[in-house]
């Protein structure tokens, strides 16, 4: 089907552009109409965004040219809802947010979910068409939305999710900065002193008569193998990443990869804290919808955005449906935290889950941001501990041999 570029009048007055997908320029000029929009000028043209013989909103779109960052995603959310909440149309909010967005791949990714939409699919397929922009989490919470007939609360706390998390990366980018630059400098330090350093003092050693200490023997193993096998470990190297890529991608590798993730030192905790809320939170406006709990799950399973706590929520649902209740079989899930199955707990007894699970959401946000903001202090005696150990290392590999050589000197004295 042909795109069509048009200028039109808005029923404020005001002057608006945008490209419209029809059959024909009769077809584009009644769609327009439709929209509430006037027409001034409608054209063909080969490329979504009108460009001539330049590149389409659309290519640029699946090319990846122009990256939706989390304020832009996050200020188009606050739109939408804005204009849900005001009673405007789902179509006629899009249109608008067309012609106001800025972000090429954005504005095209909202191109194609209006005639998406108008073709008949759900908001919910729409959206997941273009999962490089809306994550998994987001298309997911959309679907939550229209099941439970709550789309601008939803929106409202993906509003909130989407602003926390980059918060919380942008904090933990900033806690890791400190501990990259040593690594990196580790790293650096490391190569200089085996590929530079250590055999200007081996030269030395031999020429002594030094026997090498077991520290020097294994620096120098190290140095053959880089010096005369440097391809082979790139070989290596470009294998195990190509291999753990590909297999990180199968659902498997995503269990596994996000089951380690709870697990890392330090970095874990918060992974799984954040979970914890992003569970509470979600399946607090599904219980508010009227959600059935085996609903809930299915839905929770596509926004934890973990798939090793997902994976539990599949294994729940055989327990569910024998009617045990949620808390009963979420203690034999490890991935839950004691405190969030003693919430649960209590609002199935109290029979105010609903509250029970916003009050476990803002505890782990506020733990979250708690643990993000501590991350510096932690990751530092590990650092200190790691430093402290490759500098040993090398000073064995050094002075080890320099010691004995001062022996056998006094000896000859």
């Amino acid at each position: 089907m042909p795109y069509y570029k048009y200028q039109a009048i808005t029923s404020s007055g005001g002057n608006t552009t945008g490209v419209v997908e029809a059959q024909s320029v009769d077809a584009a000029q009644d769609t327009l109409a439709a929209r509430g929009l006037m027409p001034t000028s409608v054209s063909e043209t080969s490329a979504p965004d009108g460009g001539g013989g330049g590149e389409g909103l659309l290519a640029q779109l699946n090319r990846g040219m122009q990256k939706v960052k989390p304020q832009d995603l996050i200020l188009f959310t606050k739109q939408f809802k804005t204009m849900l909440n005001a009673g405007i149309p789902v179509l006629q909010s899009l249109d608008v947010l067309e012609a106001q967005t800025e972000n090429t791949k954005l504005r095209a990714a909202i191109v194609s979910i209006a005639a998406d939409i108008k073709s008949g699919t759900t908001l919910s397929k729409a959206f997941a068409k273009h999962q490089n922009i809306f994550s998994e989490l987001y298309c997911n919470m959309i679907r939550a939305g229209e099941i439970s007939g709550t789309l601008t609360e939803v929106l409202e706390r993906l509003i909130y999710i989407v602003d926390h998390e980059f918060k919380v990366k942008k904090d933990i980018k900033s806690a890791m900065t400190y501990p990259a630059v040593v690594v990196t400098a580790l790293v650096i330090a490391f190569f200089v002193l085996i590929l530079f350093v250590l055999p200007q003092f081996v030269k030395m050693f031999d020429k002594m008569g030094a026997t090498l200490p077991l520290p020097t023997r294994i620096c120098l193993a190290i140095h053959a193998g880089l010096v005369h096998y440097w391809y082979v470990g790139l070989v290596i190297l470009g294998g195990v990443i190509f291999l753990a890529t590909a297999y990180f991608r199968t659902e498997n590798g995503k269990i596994m990869r996000d089951g380690v993730l709870l697990h890392v030192p330090i970095l874990g905790p918060v992974f799984k804290k954040a979970a914890m809320a992003r569970f509470a939170s979600i399946f607090a406006i599904l219980q508010a919808s009227g959600i059935t709990v085996l609903e809930a799950m299915d839905i929770l399973g596509g926004t934890i955005g973990n798939h090793y706590i997902a994976r539990d929520f599949r294994n729940l649902r055989e327990k569910l449906e024998q009617g045990r209740g949620l808390s009963g079989p979420l203690k034999s899930c490890p991935s839950f935290t004691p405190m969030m199955v003693s919430m649960i707990s209590i609002g199935e007894e109290t029979g105010n889950m609903e509250e029970m699970l916003k009050e476990a959401a803002h505890h782990y946000d506020y733990e979250v941001e708690y643990a993000v903001s501590k991350m510096s202090e932690l990751l530092g005696p590990v650092l200190v501990a790691g430093l402290t150990g490759v500098v040993g290392f090398f000073a064995l590999a050094i002075f080890l041999p320099l010691v004995e050589m001062m022996q056998n000197a006094m000896k000859g004295l």
